[in-house]
């Protein structure tokens, strides 16, 4: 019976007892605490991410721009097919230029999800929207962009951003540079826009 009695373990007092509850209601408390805080996070991410998701499966859905389908970016300003033209280093421009006063708010030409709002070497400031059929929308030479980041949706007419001089367009009268790309390559997006 000395064997069986070494065994067996002592019996917690009722204080040991009620600090043990104690201890877990705390921990329980807290768990719970830390899920109320970070459960509608989790949940608004994973509701952002699927409707992301669900607009690109649509927009990829839709037709390609056509002929005289798209508005002009800087609605009343003239247009030129500037497609073509030489550039520096033996580029050939693949946009075209539309001319207006610096500041000038830049519309979205159709509807769809903003790619990039960055920088780069030769646009300047940029914002790339990819709209019906996949198309990238390309607009450079920002001063400024409107109040956007990737993976916003904007809706034709949206303001993007504003005409500039920025990249290697630095001292040139300001205006957008506005290029659509087509599973990858560019095309001529004058005969894609509205004339006036």
């Amino acid at each position: 019976m000395l064997a069986d009695e070494k065994n067996q373990q002592p019996k917690p007092s009722i204080f040991g007892r009620v600090l043990s509850v104690l201890i877990r209601a705390v921990v329980l408390l807290g768990l719970l605490f830390v899920f109320d805080k970070l459960l509608p996070d989790i949940s608004q991410q994973t509701q952002s991410f699927v409707v992301a998701k669900w607009q690109q499966m649509s927009l990829l859905q839709q037709e390609l721009p056509t002929e005289d389908s798209l508005p002009s970016p800087l609605p009343g300003q003239n247009l030129t097919d500037t497609w073509g033209a030489a550039r520096s280093q033996g580029r050939s421009h693949e946009g075209i230029d539309i001319f207006a006063e610096r500041g000038t708010p830049i519309q979205s030409t159709t509807q769809g999800i903003v790619s990039k709002v960055g920088e780069n070497t030769l646009g300047g400031l940029v914002v790339v929207v990819v709209g019906p059929g996949g198309a990238g929308h390309y607009y450079a030479h920002l001063e400024d962009y409107a109040d956007i980041s990737p993976n916003d949706w904007v809706n034709k007419g949206d303001t993007i951003g504003y005409v500039g001089d920025s990249g290697n367009a630095k001292g040139t009268p300001p205006h957008v540079h506005y290029g659509i790309y087509i599973n990858g390559s560019a095309v001529n997006p004058y005969p894609l826009l509205q004339k006036n």
